[in-house]
């Protein structure tokens, strides 16, 4: 199964800042340890003019040469500098590449990405470039051009709602946006999804993996995708410092399961990528995110045993 990583452009962070950019690395490391299937390769980064299908010229410069509005860098949470940006692009490639291998072989991934905050023309939320939009559109321009309509589902799974996302595709029916957040957690301003599931403080396995089965049914009753990107989000985990849900490791994996099956039974490629994932003990963010990996490599695995 092909995964895509930009791990060794580390983006400088000052003494004390929360985001944890060491996850990735460690991600990297556990899934070459453990999951042998896996083929990781170097994210390419996205071009201009592929950014540009989502995010205005003035934004993509600005964040290519520094003059992005401080603001803007505030909101987005990271100092500007060219490993800042470079990250950004290769975040995005990586999803896009993830995109590709997904029509060919069933199931593919990125280490990073989800970067569900960042609209059009701002980011927001650790988020510069918004990887599945961009992703979503390219990959539409390119069936496009094969005479066919390519229709697009995002199922956003991270604990804080993809508002960058739902601002994007507000009114396209050709992408449906579904995200399941905590109704209280950033952002404390939602954008309005196609469905949009708030779940309260505290939520547990039962009640999380009943809503999720809901939002499917009725993600299938009101659109008929051809690709599927999951954003697998780490953040509902109970040991999550910045999620305030309360899901186990067995719900986690429960979840992604769901999904995956879900894709699986309709034939839909689906390249997933791991969004937000803030845990008390990185180490925990990290099992979380090894986990949905897990359950990735058994389905690419059916999709092979299918097309033998």
């Amino acid at each position: 199964m092909q995964v895509f990583y930009a791990t060794q452009f580390v983006l400088p962070l000052p003494p004390g800042h929360r985001f944890p950019m060491g996850k990735y690395q460690l991600l990297r490391d556990r899934l070459v340890a453990e999951l042998p299937a896996v083929q990781l390769m170097q994210a390419e980064p996205a071009t201009d003019g592929e950014l540009a299908l989502v995010h205005t010229p003035a934004y993509v410069q600005a964040i290519s040469d520094g003059s992005v509005d401080p603001l803007i860098l505030r909101e987005i949470g990271f100092p500007w500098s060219p490993a800042m940006a470079e990250r950004a692009r290769r975040s995005v490639g990586a999803t896009v590449a993830a995109c590709r291998a997904a029509f060919r072989d069933g199931v593919a991934g990125n280490i990073a990405g989800g970067t569900h905050h960042a609209s059009a023309d701002r980011g927001g939320g650790f988020c510069v470039f918004n990887d599945a939009a961009v992703a979503a559109r390219l990959m539409q321009a390119e069936h496009g051009r094969r005479g066919r309509a390519l229709q697009v589902a995002v199922i956003d799974l991270d604990v804080h709602q993809g508002n960058g996302t739902a601002r994007i595709f507000r009114d396209d029916p050709t992408v449906f946006t579904l995200s399941m957040h905590g109704q209280k957690n950033f952002p404390f301003r939602k954008e309005r999804s196609d469905l949009d599931v708030d779940l309260p403080d505290g939520c547990r396995d039962d009640e999380y993996l009943q809503a999720l089965e809901q939002a499917l049914d009725e993600l299938g009753r009101r659109a008929d995708p051809g690709l599927v990107f999951y954003l697998a989000g780490a953040d509902p985990h109970e040991g999550d410092r910045l999620g305030r849900l309360k899901l186990s490791w067995d719900g986690l994996e429960a979840r992604d399961r769901r999904v995956f099956d879900w894709a699986w039974q309709r034939g839909l490629p689906l390249a997933f990528a791991m969004a937000g994932g803030y845990g008390n003990r990185m180490e925990d963010t990290v099992q979380a995110q090894v986990n949905t990996f897990g359950v990735a490599v058994q389905h690419w695995r059916r999709w092979q045993n299918r097309h033998r």
